[in-house]
């Protein structure tokens, strides 16, 4: 019994850590040109890192024909836009000051975080 209890804490301190604790790593933008992939119900990569204070502008590559993968959304910008399926779409970003700023679909289950420094 005890080894049922010990085995059910660990599975609760698993589903915490990965559905709310855990964060990938942030990919730096840089002057290259980054692509995110939108696929799968997932941004590849979804932690971005951007200089505060100057303009940038990301690129997505939609493979996902779900109607959810169609928006994005990045609301403290007050950006949206859509994005076509197999083609990359550019979105430029205005010089943002140093935080985290999240973008997702309309949905919310497609979630990435731009994280500005």
């Amino acid at each position: 019994m005890m080894l049922v209890n010990v085995l059910g804490v660990l599975l609760i301190a698993l589903i915490v850590w990965w559905f709310w604790l855990y964060q990938p790593q942030a990919t730096d933008l840089g002057d290259s040109e980054l692509i995110i992939v939108v696929e799968n119900g997932t941004y590849q990569p979804s932690r971005i890192r951007l200089l505060a204070d100057q303009p940038a502008s990301l690129h997505f590559l939609r493979k996902d024909s779900s109607p959810c993968s169609e928006t994005i959304l990045i609301p403290d910008l007050k950006l949206s836009d859509t994005l076509p399926l197999n083609k990359v779409k550019k979105i430029a970003l205005p010089a943002m000051k140093k935080g985290e700023y999240e973008f997702h679909c309309q949905m919310q289950m497609y979630r990435g975080r731009l994280v500005v420094e």
